[in-house]
């Protein structure tokens, strides 16, 4: 029955997935990307709300579209918009400022406000300047090494797995596993960068894949711990069969940046 309710999920975003990344101009790429972006941010809000921490989303929001403008504005630096950012934070504060209690929890809801924002928009808009730098082929391998790093961690994982990696924030996961993704992910980058990315050369690209699979399997467990705080184990329900889009965006969190700074940095 689930697996019913996850294949139909599944097509439909594999099918946009590839049609945005392959064939949409860069602002209906970025404009999708915002969407997932503060879908994800909402649910992360969302389980704040269950441990009453009240984030505040109005700003999580405003100060998520002003991040995300850094990255399609090349003139918009990244310093300025956290000036703006601080003006509208300061303004606010004084607005709600109309009870001793608003007052005192304000800090720490701005804090886990920012926090969200950090954590989901700014380290997955590295996904549009992945794009727009270096073409949709280098999201291709990236995404692939993941996807099938998951696959590979989770079969091994399933028939050998003996030790647990992190018992509490997923108990599911061995260090069998693990070592099965990162193996699994190196075949399949080789694999991509035979069919796709040939200029890359085969051992920058197992390189890649090696610390992109062990950037996903260290933000994965992140967002669990996140969930397991507050004792769900979806973010939502938005997607059947899926959960919701920070379930689905969380391997991708540290691997966007990361990726972008290690291609650079090696000027590929």
């Amino acid at each position: 029955m689930d697996l019913k309710r996850r294949l139909p999920t599944a097509l439909v975003l594999l099918a946009i997935i590839f049609v945005t990344i392959q064939f949409a101009p860069d602002w209906l790429f970025f404009l999708i990307l915002q969407l997932i972006i503060l879908a994800a941010l909402l649910e992360f809000y969302g389980l704040c709300q269950r441990r009453e921490v009240l984030p505040q989303k109005f700003i999580g929001v405003i100060a998520a579209l002003i991040i995300g403008s850094t990255f399609y504005f090349p003139h918009f630096p990244l310093d300025l918009a956290l000036f703006i950012i601080l003006v509208i934070v300061g303004f606010y504060y004084l607005l709600i400022s109309s009870s001793v209690e608003k007052v005192v929890l304000f800090p720490q809801s701005i804090a886990l406000t920012f926090f969200g924002v950090v954590y989901v928009s700014f380290t997955l808009n590295f996904a549009f300047t992945i794009r727009q730098n270096y073409g949709p082929y280098i999201i291709y391998f990236l995404l692939t090494v993941i996807f099938i790093g998951d696959t590979g961690a989770y079969l091994v994982g399933k028939i050998w797995g003996r030790r647990p990696l992190a018992p509490i924030a997923s108990p599911r996961k061995t260090w069998e596993g693990s070592v099965g993704g990162v193996v699994t992910a190196c075949v399949g980058g080789f694999l991509v960068q035979q069919l796709l990315w040939p200029s890359l050369g085969w051992i920058k690209a197992l390189v890649f894949a090696f610390f992109v699979n062990l950037l996903a399997q260290i933000s994965d467990p992140v967002e669990s711990l996140f969930k397991r705080a507050v004792g769900v184990k979806d973010s939502s329900n938005l997607l059947p069969g899926h959960g919701g889009f920070l379930d689905r965006v969380d391997s991708l969190i540290f691997a966007f940046p990361f990726f972008y700074f290690l291609v650079r940095w090696l000027k590929i």
